[in-house]
């Protein structure tokens, strides 16, 4: 029995279709993305989005922001925790750090709330009730900071000891009353601007052994 031959008009009519098929989906596509480039480019020109810290987010966009932030900070928090922590002289040492540095945003054992943390949005956490951060996690924001939400990078003024020092109290401050709160930071070896005295004058040095 003698093979059928294909039928070239069939096939190219075949290829035909396929190819203007292929052609309109990428016509579909490109004016999806057209759309939603313009789209995109009406809603921020047009200032829709609100941005004032009195008008809280909706619940997707909380939700979308707080995941991107967690799930950054869980990714990039590497650094590997000091194990001594617990060291009362270190955790004194973060008190005095914490008292000078944290308490406008983030409060402390007794007290009530400042003007600045009322205002800000998102709402700074207060720390005196615990976090669910780990010790590395801490460490990474209280050193890089946070994007729009007020959380400074403080590692562009102070050493990684110093910064340990507040990461060790932080989990000690949840069991701690007001009073016993003030005692831990007048026991503290240095005040913050003793530290931070201490801290330009061993970079000064440090500098100056590199010059030679």
């Amino acid at each position: 029995m003698a093979l059928q031959q294909p039928d070239p008009v069939q096939a190219m009519t075949n290829s035909s279709s396929r190819h203007g098929r292929r052609s309109l989906l990428a016509a579909w596509l490109v004016g999806v993305a057209l759309l939603l480039i313009g789209g995109g480019a009406a809603f921020v020109y047009g200032g829709f989005f609100e941005i004032g810290a009195d008008t809280p987010h909706s619940n997707t966009v909380f939700w979308l922001m707080q995941t991107v932030r967690n799930r950054s900070v869980a990714v990039h928090a590497a650094d590997q925790a000091p194990s001594d922590l617990a060291d009362p002289k270190r955790i004194a040492s973060g008190a005095a750090q914490y008292d000078e540095m944290c308490t406008t945003c983030h409060l402390a054992p007794g007290m009530k709330r400042t003007e600045i943390s009322q205002g800000l949005y998102p709402r700074a956490p207060e720390l005196r009730r615990g976090s669910r951060m780990t010790a590395a996690e801490q460490f990474w924001v209280i050193k890089h900071g946070i994007k729009m939400t007020g959380m400074p990078a403080w590692g562009v003024t102070h050493d990684d000891e110093i910064l340990w020092d507040v990461v060790a109290f932080l989990g000690k401050m949840p069991e701690l009353t007001a009073q016993q709160y003030q005692d831990l930071v007048k026991s503290a070896p240095k005040t913050h601007s003793e530290t931070m005295q201490n801290m330009d004058m061993k970079n000064m040095n440090m500098g100056g052994s590199h010059n030679h």
